[in-house]
């Protein structure tokens, strides 16, 4: 494990319901405190230098748990050692970071595997089947809402919230899961607009819209921000089609709130069901993904989420900035 603070609980807790496939073999932080605390709760040797934990540990696989900018290096030391690289979202800050993660993992023949753990919740499988059964006919209209809080404190926990170089602003670290629905739920993008603001004192946005037009004609529009008072609101995405509309929303795309089709299926009445209660906008899907992480590395499946696919939203993000910077519309790929 690299990186043992706030998002690296939910991965020591998935890895503790897999006790017959995986074994924690050692952590690594740079913040010394931080990994006194969880060398002593699970009992396992920790560095501050990810080269040595390498070089003296047996290990197959890293999670990089750690400042989002510091994933691409981080990831090609691991590949070269011959590590296979789980990495925390966004994968990279940085396109061409992103591409190089892809390219090193590749060369050196070891997975890398990006968490898009928001992609297991039961009600978002649901709209993703419901989707890829053409149930919605034409899609006319996708919007999404991010309404989260993260107050000034929050980005003085660490020098490195906040900044571009290593955190990247609200669509990139808070709703990036929420952006990976934009090309996974819906289809791949064409153009995208943006505008920005910032409210907090850091140098990031924690504010900003996005309008999208698919490839299959779809519009949509997402609207985010890290200041809604005084906690977190709302995570949702609505979809309206030519013969389904359905709204999934809730703190964490928790509640199916509609979901009208002129045809019914028998799943519907899985509906209820699949409601879940959250008080945590990271949702239940870390340990559903490491099952995916398991079974990819004893050869039993493929990967859900790996670095191409990482890319896929990685690439949206970074055409959101250019087109917020630059006030123009951006269409993709970025490369050809």
């Amino acid at each position: 494990m690299v990186g043992c603070g706030r998002i690296a609980k939910n991965h020591f807790a998935a890895i503790e319901k897999y006790p017959e496939h995986l074994c924690l073999t050692a952590v690594c932080d740079n913040d010394i405190r931080a990994l006194e605390i969880a060398k002593k709760e699970y009992e396992v040797p920790g560095y501050s230098h990810l080269e040595d934990m390498l070089s003296n540990e047996s290990i197959d696989v890293v999670a990089l748990c750690s400042p989002s900018g510091l994933h691409p290096d981080q990831a090609i030391l691991a590949a070269r050692h011959g590590v296979h690289v789980v990495s925390e979202k966004p994968m990279a800050t940085r396109w061409s970071d992103g591409v190089r993660m892809v390219k090193a993992c590749d060369e050196n023949k070891v997975r890398l595997l990006v968490v898009k753990q928001n992609r297991r919740n039961t009600t978002l499988q649901l709209l993703k089947r419901a989707v890829d059964e053409d149930r919605f006919g034409k899609i006319y209209m996708v919007h999404l809402n991010v309404f989260w809080t993260r107050p000034q404190e929050y980005y003085d926990q660490g020098k490195w919230r906040g900044t571009w170089e290593l955190d990247g602003g609200a669509f990139m670290n808070q709703a990036s899961h929420y952006v990976d629905l934009l090309d996974w739920i819906i289809g791949p993008i064409a153009d995208v607009q943006a505008m920005t603001t910032t409210h907090r004192n850091i140098e990031v946005e924690d504010t900003g819209v996005l309008n999208v037009r698919w490839r299959n004609g779809a519009l949509g529009s997402m609207a985010v921000t890290m200041c809604t008072y005084p906690k977190n609101l709302e995570g949702s995405i609505t979809i309206l089609g030519e013969e389904g509309t359905v709204r999934i929303g809730g703190m964490a795309v928790n509640e199916i709130q509609e979901w009208d089709f002129a045809e019914a299926k028998d799943y519907d009445t899985e509906i209820a069901a699949a409601n879940y209660e959250t008080t945590s906008v990271y949702g239940f899907g870390h340990p559903l993904y490491y099952k995916n992480v398991i079974d990819v590395l004893r050869g039993e499946a493929e990967p859900e989420t790996d670095g191409r696919e990482g890319l896929k939203s990685l690439e949206v993000l970074i055409a959101a900035y250019l087109s917020a910077r630059d006030g123009k519309t951006v269409s993709l790929p970025l490369e050809y």
